[in-house]
């Protein structure tokens, strides 16, 4: 597809969703399911991008091929992200892309890269054979709450591969993830895979140094425990959708540059290998299911023979179906696992009292099939996700389908899902990045391609369920 550099939408477009709920239930079949009310019926978004349900609003607020406060342009594919406090209303967000060396021409620095010279050479993780820097990274964006507007944006990571998701820390930074294992002399200079850190503050861009300690595989998402600085990841493995799931624990919690100790999740009653995933006609547990569980340690987590994962399995880690988004809430975490059963699945995990330490094995973590939907018309293929401040899931669909458009979903503590917004631009691209302000106003989320920011506000307190 081709793209033009020019705006494609007004920056100020808003959507203020005040049709009546009359418009929404006018087809029989609005083409998603809620088990429960939520918000209401989504009603039509006349600019043909972003539905909503009634008195809900959106703003653009970034979209690619704008150019930015460093004279940058938006890089495409706008996937990850996370929101951190500044002050006086305001907010950073830290945005991945998900750009391969091949999309070169969908970055920042423009087609065929017309601007490297600009930037300093050690701030640039690699290059291309033709000595071009890859185009995956991050771009930070500060947010005014108040006055809905954008401030400033700019590159803060270049020179990665495929940066999908990610997760933020408590000490105020961003963990970006390549999904890849590409290997250097293969088009690259250097080996891919790894885990990058982005201070919420940098002003420009940081210096890419890859947490090799934190292993190098199709890293997909992260999220920390504030209790113990334990850091878990997901494996976004589609060749044979399987993948495990990882905990590092840090050598110093906070300082993941010092190394640490790399495990993948086992269940206690398959320590031979078990599997998660309910497919092909093999169900190994049913949603509401528990399991005790036990830590594999890793060896050679470089990864060189792209072998990581068969090693852990056949060490005893569990394997799960394509582990994309996670997020740590009050005590315990949460994971999709898109390809799981027939439309995905959503983990959740509740650490030990003793986690990472010897004492767990007598008062091991658990892990719950929280929920495996058999109606793609109510959840289908969840990615990326995030925990509201009123304690529900907020799930990213990732389904490329010329029958169903990806939409972004709510779960209950209890495991029923409601309808909050469907993406209906052009091409019906995945959903990514979803976040709230710390103060609960603000719910932003991208859509991936071309790759655009939404702010979305309004009564968030109206659930009904």
């Amino acid at each position: 597809m081709s793209f033009s550099r020019r705006s494609f939408l007004s920056a100020g477009i808003a959507f203020a969703g005040y049709a009546s709920f009359a418009r929404a239930q006018e087809a029989a079949d609005p083409g998603y399911t809620s088990e429960v009310t939520g918000y209401g019926p989504l009603v039509e978004d006349p600019a043909k991008v972003f539905d909503l349900p009634e008195g809900f609003s959106y703003r653009v607020v970034s979209q690619a091929g704008e150019t930015m406060s460093d004279g940058f342009y938006v890089p495409h594919k706008a996937d990850g992200m996370g929101c951190f406090p500044l002050g006086r209303d305001k907010v950073v967000l830290v945005r991945n892309h998900e750009l391969r060396p091949a999309d070169v021409n969908h970055g920042a620095l423009g087609v065929s890269s017309h601007s490297p010279l600009r930037l300093a050479k050690d701030r640039i993780y690699d290059f291309n054979d033709r000595g071009q820097p890859l185009p995956g990274g991050t771009t930070t964006l500060v947010y005014d709450l108040r006055k809905q507007r954008l401030e400033r944006q700019h590159l803060s990571l270049i020179g990665t591969s495929t940066n999908c998701a990610g997760g933020q820390t408590p000490w105020g930074s961003w963990l970006t993830c390549e999904e890849t294992v590409q290997h250097a002399g293969s088009g690259v200079g250097k080996d891919h895979g790894w885990v990058f850190e982005v201070p919420a503050s940098a002003k420009g861009l940081v210096d890419p140094r890859p947490l090799t300690a934190m292993g190098r595989f199709k890293h997909e998402a992260a999220c920390v425990d504030p209790r113990t600085g334990a850091v878990y990841m997901t494996e976004d493995e589609s060749s044979d959708q399987k993948g495990l799931f990882y905990r590092f624990l840090p050598n110093t919690p906070g300082e993941l540059h010092k190394g640490g100790r790399l495990q993948a999740l086992a269940f206690r009653d398959a320590p031979e290998g078990g599997d998660s995933r309910n497919q092909d006609g093999v169900t190994t547990w049913n949603p509401g299911d528990w399991k005790d569980v036990f830590w594999v340690d890793l060896d050679g987590v470089d990864n060189p023979h792209d072998d990581l994962r068969m090693r852990g399995h056949a060490a005893g880690a569990a394997w799960f179906s394509r582990g994309e988004g996670v997020h740590f809430g009050d005590g315990e975490l949460y994971f999709c696992c898109t390809s799981g059963g027939k439309h995905g699945q959503i983990m959740r995990y509740v650490p030990s009292p003793h986690e990472g330490r010897p004492e767990e094995k007598d008062a091991p973590g658990r892990i719950q099939l929280f929920v495996q939907p058999e109606d793609p018309k109510v959840f289908d293929y969840g990615d990326n996700l995030t925990i509201a401040p009123w304690g529900h899931l907020i799930v990213c669909e990732d389904r490329y389908s010329d029958n169903l458009r990806n939409h972004l979903r709510g779960v209950t503590p209890d495991g029923r899902i409601y309808t909050i917004g469907r993406n209906v631009f052009r091409e019906n691209a995945e959903l990514a990045g979803v976040c709230f302000s710390p103060d609960g106003t603000t719910m932003f989320v991208n859509i991936y391609w071309p790759g655009f920011t939404l702010a979305i506000t309004g009564p968030w307190n109206r659930f009904r369920g």
